[in-house]
């Protein structure tokens, strides 16, 4: 069965929605949750993500409100925090990381950190039984991803393309899953790109997608209610469960 991950961009539009729709989510075929922590310049991510993210930070997202979120959500759907490092940092790895594990967390997602980087943090993450994503890019080179996935955890986050999440743009990824798969064991998950028309598609090879901004278009739509944003995403997990396993 292959896997399905969601992003969600915590506390948008309320930490009690992320909550709700958290649990939804997972009884509806996610497997695993990316609570997104809002920062002001996300680089990694799309216009619907970056949208989420400011509007998050003027409605008054406090890292606290991740904390939240995770303690109540976590114990019932594996959880992953995204975000950037900066966010992480300044409330100290060495305190964080721990606190983390003790809420249920199973590890960070971190893409503004460069593998070399992380490296000090290795040991950190180990100790607490946490995985710190590793990210390959077809534009890395060969030497590069073997390194990086030799020493991989819980799945490598494969970008689909050169960019931003949420474009249209698509690479042929078999070759680098291929090469991938002759270095490590750990699943494969594709993401960047990702929806119920390219799930088929993307997941060609791989061991699952990550799907975000998918979602966050659902949360940004001032035409639903809360009931609604939450009918909508298990309507679109259910469908991408599906078509990544048909």
């Amino acid at each position: 069965m292959k896997k399905l991950v969601a992003y969600i961009t915590s506390g948008y539009p309320e930490k009690s929605f992320s909550v709700d729709l958290a649990l939804a989510l997972g009884e509806s075929g996610v497997d695993t949750l990316e609570l997104g922590v809002p920062f002001s310049d996300p680089v990694a991510d799309g216009p619907l993500i970056e949208k989420a993210n400011h509007k998050a930070l003027e409605l008054g997202f406090k890292f606290e409100h991740l904390l939240e979120i995770s303690k109540i959500v976590a114990p019932k759907i594996d959880t992953l925090w995204m975000g950037y490092f900066n966010s992480f940092y300044q409330h100290d790895m060495y305190k964080l990381i721990p606190h983390a594990k003790e809420l249920g967390v199973s590890g960070f997602i971190i893409p503004d950190l460069p593998y070399e980087e992380a490296l000090s943090y290795e040991t950190l993450f180990d100790s607490n039984n946490m995985s710190n994503i590793s990210f390959v890019a077809p534009t890395d080179s060969k030497e590069r991803i073997k390194t990086i996935v030799e020493n991989s955890k819980k799945f490598i986050y494969m970008v689909a393309y050169t960019g931003i999440t949420g474009s249209g743009v698509s690479e042929d990824l078999q070759p680098i899953i291929t090469f991938v798969k002759k270095y490590t064991q750990t699943p494969i998950y594709v993401g960047f790109g990702v929806n119920k028309k390219t799930a088929k598609d993307k997941v060609r090879g791989a061991d699952g997608v990550i799907v975000g901004s998918a979602f966050v278009e659902i949360l940004l739509n001032d035409d639903l209610n809360y009931t609604q944003k939450i009918s909508n995403c298990k309507e679109l997990a259910k469908i991408l469960k599906s078509e990544i396993n048909s």
